[in-house]
């Protein structure tokens, strides 16, 4: 096994480790602190954090203590939030969402950035595309990180399934549950069960154990790597304190920044909707809490496997033809979320939607990434860090008007902003298919596959 691909596998199992904890955690809020909105309220707290240190802390962080560092630092701010939930309240949770939030847009471009710098260095040395091997292992990380949904939720399932199971309720007590559900409802519901305390420590014990191996892992088998361009500016002149800072907005001059930033914003919108409204107005208002879990390990399942097929596939079919079919399915499941009245009869139906849901959510994540590293080469720290910016203010939206809003109100404003994302995605391609010198490479699928078939049909080439 050649380092880099070893390297990208460290990253993959400790990312897989450390959101095997968070992500699990991240479904339950919801539904387990309902009381004052004190869920939803952690959660927008969080990335409203995350919304200001991407502003700020990337680059700066990045180029101080390089990508591995800041990598185990940031997942420390992570296994404070599985300590604050030891004892939820206001004065726990609200100051460790902001601490996680401060270390996750680090953590998040500096794990691009060192996928991006292995990918084109493999590159370089095996004379093949840097896109091509970037996009490979971006499917590779996506496929083993999207798989912590699984474990994470699968732990939470099989922990919280052991409360008691409640009586069955009248199908006319879920009349307030789905699209229709405004928070006003005055029927008892399966969200009314809380699981015992004892239940919700273990589960949290099992969460800080992920998040302690995975600090671990990193630290120990990771090796560092940085750009080689940028550490001999670094040697020559360190950048004044000032410009690092504002690294993060003077990429805004590009005027293909300014059109894509609806693209990671309907990703955290899109993923903030599922774990917020998903798991508390549809899984746990009909099935209860302890289905929750089992409910979003289909969706970890499909935009895992889906991460890497798309990662591959995106090398014959184009990134074109991928966002369409990820804005195509998204669009499908919005609409049947609008019309959908749920009932506990209707199990499939609970376990389908997030299914595809994931679908959609894997070309978000593995291209929009892929995406920006090859668009924004030169500015990798600062085009990542904008990418955890919008993609925070997504999620600060999602949850920040999750207690005031009706679901299908929210459904409407993920409609709206999925077509628009598309609508200036497709202007970038336009402008860049026109541009003669582009910084993007070329997506033709047509002429790859003329490239890599004809080699093997062509009869006039010596066997």
């Amino acid at each position: 096994m050649d380092r880099s691909l070893r390297n990208v596998l460290v990253v993959s199992f400790g990312f897989l480790l450390l959101f095997t904890a968070y992500g699990g955690l991240q479904n339950l809020q919801s539904s387990l602190y309902s009381e004052e909105g004190l869920g939803v309220a952690a959660l927008s707290t969080l990335y409203g954090s995350v919304l200001l240190s991407s502003m700020l802390l990337p680059p700066i962080l990045i180029r101080r203590f390089g990508c591995k560092w800041t990598i185990v630092g940031s997942m420390c701010c992570y296994v404070t939030f599985s300590l604050g939930n030891f004892h939820a309240s206001w004065y726990t949770l609200i100051p460790t969402s902001i601490l996680l939030g401060l270390g996750a847009a680090p953590l998040w471009s500096a794990q691009c950035t060192y996928l991006t710098l292995a990918g084109n260095a493999h590159a370089q040395e095996a004379s093949k595309l840097g896109r091509d091997v970037v996009n490979q292992y971006f499917g590779i990380f996506f496929l083993i990180f999207q798989s912590s949904g699984v474990w994470g939720n699968l732990i939470s399932s099989l922990v919280l399934g052991q409360t008691p199971t409640q009586e069955a309720k009248p199908e006319e007590n879920f009349e307030s549950c789905g699209a229709k559900d405004c928070l006003l409802a005055t029927l008892p519901t399966n969200s009314t069960h809380r699981p015992s305390q004892d239940l919700i420590y273990t589960l949290l014990g099992i969460y800080t154990g992920n998040g302690v191996l995975a600090i671990l892992l990193i630290a120990v088998c990771l090796e560092a790597r940085e750009d080689s361009a940028s550490q001999g500016e670094a040697e020559t002149k360190a950048p004044p304190f000032l410009l690092t800072l504002l690294s993060t907005f003077r990429l805004f001059r590009d005027k293909r920044l300014c059109l894509l930033v609806l693209l990671p914003t309907y990703s955290g919108l899109q993923q903030g909707f599922l774990s917020g409204e998903y798991t508390r107005s549809f899984a746990t208002c009909v099935l209860g809490i302890q289905f929750v879990g089992y409910v979003m390990i289909c969706f970890s399942a499909a935009s895992a496997l889906c991460s890497l097929l798309f990662g591959k596939l995106s090398q014959y079919t184009g990134r074109r033809v991928i966002y369409m079919l990820g804005a195509a399915t998204h669009l499908s499941c919005i609409l049947a979320l609008l019309l959908w009245r749920p009932r506990s009869s209707q199990m499939a139906v609970f376990f389908l939607i997030p299914g595809l849901w994931g679908v959609g959510d894997a070309v978000w994540q593995t291209q929009n990434n892929a995406l920006y590293g090859i668009l924004f080469e030169k500015n990798k720290e600062a085009a990542f860090a904008n990418y955890r910016l919008w993609e925070a203010l997504g999620f600060v939206m999602a949850f920040g008007y999750s207690s005031f809003l009706c679901v299908s109100v929210k459904l409407y404003i993920l409609l709206g902003v999925l077509v628009l994302a598309m609508v200036t995605y497709g202007t970038v391609e336009y402008l860049e298919s026109r541009s003669p010198v582009n910084n993007l490479p070329p997506d033709r699928p047509a002429k790859l596959w003329k490239e890599r078939w004809g080699q093997r049909c062509d009869s006039s080439r010596p066997l």
